[in-house]
């Protein structure tokens, strides 16, 4: 494949090589390009031998450089990575969950190897030929992030509706064989595989370590969209609990024979079970946060360290008195609360109004699916009453702060909020300063 040069960056390693714009590179080291993966992985080395093509005539141009420096080229769409579809129908999945009629990206089932080396997406490989899977070895590409979710072959083919899904285990070990190293997911389903075939996963997994980094554990999401789909609940709170206790033993072993807990569940098993979440120092350096996996106490701990900050430095300063409303998921509203009354200012008071998830059905119960209808509904008079405004955390809305998941746009929002709408972030550094008046907006 050829990739058409569309800019070279002034002084860098490309132009003093003699590369320019309008050039066709064929190959890097002897070996063809086929998109971004080829190319980093091929730029690193201090010595790169590139095969370009100028007006009509092929030419080799040797290029050194620092190891791991950047060549400074732009190139056109052929290098883009264009996302690779699923080939399952998992009987979990949540896009399939989704209703009808939303924006386009809520549809999007990508599986692709390439997304989840360079941005931590989770595969399951099944869309993965001989051919891709020598180049993933060829590549080094390490870590990748892997749904398992059992490593039972028939199970895994029945949950993933796919007859080719059941040689996970042999993936995961020529990836191990080579080098390779990889964080997992199993989504825990009741009656699927948890009990029995989850302690055989994890047994199975662990056996594959220090390759296999760590495993994280999830509990099916559902919505009300599921008409035709295979049936499933979700975890009760006894049957959270027994998961919790059940892989106790097992993550405690892990921790004297391999040196860490290996096996972490997300954050929605402590709260359906109503136990407390683990200490800091229990999540590691939190693996797996983008799961789900300590997200809770990650937070409360950014809100101490922030809590630190301005006692050491003196730099608390009086705050205006305000009663501010927080609509949220059911899940981590009390954990909201407890928070809000802990780190806000004097004279600061905080009222969390968990939301009932009416849009995709009241099982779903964290903040990140609430729409705008639904928030607005849970502002009601009596919820707001004797309030200033309302403080959104942005995790409701998409990237670009602007639309919900039922494509309400904030400027609506805003307009049939009662009370005046801030935004805050994420993290627990933002909740800190927006129950002291402080926003990024401003």
């Amino acid at each position: 494949m050829r990739h058409q040069i569309t800019a070279v960056e002034p002084r860098s390693v490309a132009q003093r090589s003699g590369l320019r714009a309008g050039d066709y590179l064929l190959s890097l080291n002897g070996e063809p390009v086929l998109d971004e993966i080829d190319y980093q992985a091929l730029i690193a080395d201090s010595r790169v031998q590139a095969l370009i093509e100028r007006d009509g005539v092929q030419m080799t141009i040797d290029i050194r450089k620092q190891e791991g420096e950047p060549l400074g080229l732009h190139f056109a769409g052929t290098m883009a990575l264009s996302p690779r579809t699923c080939h399952n129908n998992c009987i979990f999945c949540f896009i399939a969950q989704m209703p009808p009629n939303r924006r386009d990206t809520l549809y999007v089932k990508d599986d692709d190897w390439r997304y989840s080396l360079m941005m931590g997406n989770f595969v399951t490989l099944t869309n993965v030929n001989e051919q891709e899977f020598e180049r993933i070895i060829r590549r080094k590409a390490s870590p990748l992030y892997i749904s398992v979710h059992t490593t039972n072959p028939q199970l895994r083919c029945r949950m993933m509706n796919n007859r080719f899904a059941g040689d996970i285990m042999q993936k995961l070990t020529r990836l191990k064989d080579a080098g390779i190293k990889f964080h997992c997911q199993i989504v825990v389903c009741p009656g699927w595989n948890d009990g029995a075939e989850l302690m055989r996963t994890l047994h199975d997994l662990r056996s594959l370590a220090p390759a296999a980094q760590t495993v994280a554990m999830v509990p099916v999401g559902l919505t009300r969209f599921r008409e035709g789909l295979t049936p499933l609940r979700p975890f009760t709170p006894e049957e959270a609990r027994g998961l919790l206790e059940m892989i106790a033993p097992f993550q405690q072993e892990c921790r004297q024979t391999l040196g860490t807990t290996f096996a972490f569940p997300s954050d929605e098993f402590f709260c359906q079970a109503g136990m407390p979440i683990p200490c800091e120092e229990w999540y590691e350096d939190f693996p797996q946060i983008e799961n789900g996996v300590g997200l809770m106490r990650r937070f409360e701990s950014e809100l101490e360290e922030a809590e630190r900050f301005e006692k050491n430095w003196g730099q608390e300063e009086p705050v205006q008195p305000k009663t501010y409303v927080i609509p949220t998921g059911r899940s981590i509203a009390p954990h909201m609360q407890r928070w809000a009354d802990r780190f806000a200012p004097k004279g600061v008071t905080v009222r969390v109004i968990p939301v009932i998830n009416h849009f995709f059905g009241e099982t779903v119960t964290v903040t990140g699916l609430l729409t705008g209808g639904d928030l607005l509904a849970a502002l009601t008079p009596q919820a707001v009453a004797g309030a200033d405004e309302v403080l959104l955390c942005t995790v409701t809305l998409r990237h670009e702060r602007d639309l919900f998941l039922d494509d309400m746009h904030i400027d609506e929002f805003r307009a049939r909020a009662p009370l005046p709408v801030r935004l805050t972030g994420c993290d627990g550094q933002a909740f800190y300063d927006a129950l002291r008046g402080r926003f990024d907006e401003d």
